[in-house]
């Protein structure tokens, strides 16, 4: 044990323990190894803190989620001669003796990576992701042996003209009203999911063909462009929303754009599902059409008519180029399947002449967005 008087006086022998980052300097008070950012919260619950700062960092509830598993694992792996570590207790833990704890260089690292043989790729580079998180925050640095597996990329997947056909005939067709708005929305702005059913009313200017998305991925607000074909789309479906609007069982009025059948605003699992029924109506396989297929089609179809990098960074919503660049990393095969596909589009008045088998005159939605960018 370690002991001392509150005056500073050192009344006791000091514990050597392995890893420790405590020492005792010239004049004999107690000195800590801590970042001077965590001295004044040594003895607060560790896990507390660092959950904090994921936080404010905007790290979203799906990381926070993810990093607390990767910390559970790690603070809960024992070394040789110590006993079981329970994780209830181990959250409680002073953020002082924690940072004893993580020390990669007491040997729990070495342990834990080693416990982690069995998870995919993805799996081990997202646990290592957040280890190495913690130790940042506790002020000590990631062991240069730590080398994430390099995992192959996967190209996003997109539609073909064939299907795009298809899929918005089905969408047309379809009984749902929902099915033709949330189709085109989509593929028009480039919107994730979730930031689609996060989209209230007042956040569309229709005069500006435009929409502002609050709290997107990493909690960014941002400006999404879209067409003509969006504004029909919304005015269409308005009647619909206000009937449906009325059918709160709150008793108040719902401000989401997209409602279900019963008022409330509709939420990622219930578009999956409408977009599952849309995929068979359009013989295409549920494994190829989702959401996020419809937000890569979008992507791509910039890309294929001379947008650049940041251009579509920006549309998307990515927070680093890195990530818009996986729309680059293609194969030969892909490549020409690509060329071949937009020297052969013919324009939208074409297309929407093989869907509803009517002339109407319209820009192609992704060349008008390029063109409002530029």
């Amino acid at each position: 044990m370690v002991e001392r008087e509150l005056n500073g006086q050192q009344t006791g022998t000091w514990t050597n323990m392995i890893g420790r980052s405590d020492h005792v300097a010239q004049d004999g008070s107690y000195s800590s190894r801590l970042p001077s950012r965590l001295q004044r919260l040594s003895s607060l619950p560790w896990y507390e803190c660092w959950i904090q700062q994921l936080r404010t960092e905007k790290k979203s509830i799906h990381t926070i989620r993810a990093y607390t598993v990767a910390a559970k694992t790690f603070s809960t792996t024992c070394l040789p001669g110590e006993t079981e570590r329970d994780w209830e207790q181990m959250q409680t833990t002073s953020v002082e003796d924690f940072h004893d704890i993580a020390n990669p260089n007491g040997g729990r690292m070495d342990a834990w990576m080693n416990s982690l043989g069995e998870l995919r790729p993805s799996s081990l580079n997202a646990r290592i992701a957040a280890i190495s998180h913690l130790l940042g925050w506790f002020g000590h640095t990631v062991p240069d042996w730590i080398q994430r597996p390099t995992r192959r990329k996967t190209l996003p997947r997109t539609l073909g003209r064939s299907e795009l056909i298809r899929l918005r005939k089905a969408a047309g067709n379809s009984e749902d009203p929902l099915s033709s708005p949330v189709v085109t929305i989509l593929l028009d702005t480039g919107l994730r999911v979730s930031e689609l059913c996060g989209l209230d009313i007042e956040d569309l200017d229709l005069e500006d063909l435009s929409a502002l998305v609050i709290g997107g991925k990493g909690e960014k607000d941002r400006t999404v462009l879209f067409t003509e074909a969006t504004v029909r789309a919304v005015e269409a479906w308005m009647p619909i929303r206000t009937s449906r609007n009325k059918l709160s069982s709150e008793g108040k009025e719902e401000r989401a754009l997209l409602l279900s059948s019963r008022g409330r605003r509709m939420n990622p699992r219930s578009v999956q599902k409408l977009i599952d029924k849309l995929a068979e109506a359009s013989d295409i396989p549920k494994s190829r059409l989702s959401p996020h297929t419809l937000r890569h089609t979008f992507a791509t179809g910039l890309l294929e008519r001379g947008a650049d990098l940041v251009t579509i960074q920006r549309l998307l919503g990515h927070s680093s180029i890195a990530t818009t660049r996986v729309y680059l990393e293609i194969g030969d095969q892909t490549l020409r399947e690509i060329y071949h596909r937009a020297q052969n589009s013919p324009p939208l008045t074409e297309l929407l002449e093989e869907v509803n088998g009517d002339s109407i005159d319209t820009e192609l939605p992704v060349q008008e967005t390029v063109q409002r960018v530029e």
